[in-house]
């Protein structure tokens, strides 16, 4: 059947996900992640993702980042946001950053369960509202960015210098100033501090 990511930092929130997914998929292998970090490394090593339940608030995670991170790392792979966050406001963000659909952790399980087969079979969540017609230009931009360079643009967010950002990507400093120049070009800004504050604006980052 393949493998389903259950990404949430609180224990029995996440047990009641893995209790959906095997309910709509029970031949499917159900892996979990408390953190970001974990998510990211667990998407990427599962060559066979078919679907990642995400929870906007885990560690390591600010804004929508989580979303454009993943989305990054495993882009044909849909991913489900469930999450506590307004749904009027967290619902179209989500999308823009490239999930498939948005649920309130307040729906019933049966509701989750809808949407993740939904998701499953590569439709739209009923439950989720649509994208507004007018799809933001930066959004848009931000959403272009390889895995890399969306982490390097995560580490102007969180004020580190391309010395740090390279120990944490263990690169060379040069090739961190390589990507910054080409994620100032798809931004199309001049400088950090405009990539920064056009991320964190749309909720990229703590705001």
């Amino acid at each position: 059947m393949g493998t389903i990511l259950v990404a949430d930092d609180h224990p029995l929130f996440r047990q009641a996900l893995v209790m959906a997914a095997s309910n709509v998929a029970p031949d499917a292998r159900i892996l979990e992640a408390a953190t970001l970090d974990r998510a990211v490394e667990t998407a990427t090593a599962a060559s066979d993702l078919l679907l990642i339940l995400l929870d906007l608030k885990m560690p390591g995670s600010a804004g929508f980042s989580g979303v454009a991170l993943l989305h990054a790392e495993r882009p044909s792979v849909p991913i489900l946001v469930i999450s506590s966050a307004d749904a009027q406001i967290a619902a179209a963000e989500a999308r823009r950053y490239g999930a498939v659909g948005f649920i309130g952790k307040d729906q019933d399980l049966s509701v989750i369960e809808d949407a993740i087969a939904a998701a499953l079979a590569g439709e739209t969540p009923a439950v989720t509202p649509l994208m507004p017609d007018e799809v933001d230009d930066m959004a848009g931009k931000v959403a272009s960015l390889t895995p890399t360079q969306l982490r390097v643009l995560l580490g102007v967010l969180d004020g580190q210098l391309n010395k740090q950002i390279a120990w944490e990507l263990g690169v060379a400093e040069s090739t961190i100033k390589s990507h910054m120049t080409t994620v100032l070009a798809k931004l199309g800004v001049q400088n950090r501090t405009q990539a920064a504050l056009a991320a964190r604006a749309l909720g990229l980052g703590n705001r």
